[in-house]
């Protein structure tokens, strides 16, 4: 596999929640994660990143994703993709009980590569726009 064909597999089983036992695959041991994003602040390997997206769809059963652009830069081993998470807060899990809010953020994920497997991951995402978007903030 290419590391576009590797990031696109990760980036597609980590947002339908399919979680680490499947996106590990895709990954270095020890795979690391960061995000500015609060929600997000004691989050620091993939591992546990690829949980919070699995537990994600709990309170937002039908979330789902849109690529938006999806690239490589092969001379420093990066894939960048871009997309939307769009869905509606109806299953219970959240920090409020189902609100019925519906959610549409845009995110980056620049995933880094040593040999052919994920070694860091960076989220660009403003999670205080999507927070208020499902009535959480």
């Amino acid at each position: 596999m290419s590391i576009s064909e590797t990031a696109m597999a990760f980036f597609d089983a980590c947002e339908t929640g399919k979680g680490w036992n499947v996106c590990k695959t895709y990954c270095q041991d020890g795979a690391t994660f960061t995000c500015e994003a609060d929600a997000l602040a004691d989050i620091s390997t993939i591992e546990d990143y690829t949980a919070w997206t699995a537990g994600i769809l709990t309170p937002i059963p039908d979330g789902n994703y849109d690529i938006t652009s999806f690239s490589t830069d092969h001379e420093r081993n990066i894939v960048t993709a871009t997309a939307v998470f769009s869905g509606k807060q109806t299953g219970e899990g959240g920090p409020v009980p189902a609100t019925g809010k519906e959610i549409a953020t845009n995110y980056a994920y620049v995933m880094e590569f040593e040999g052919d497997k994920i070694a860091r991951m960076t989220k660009i995402w403003n999670d205080g726009h999507s927070l208020k978007q499902l009535g959480w903030a």
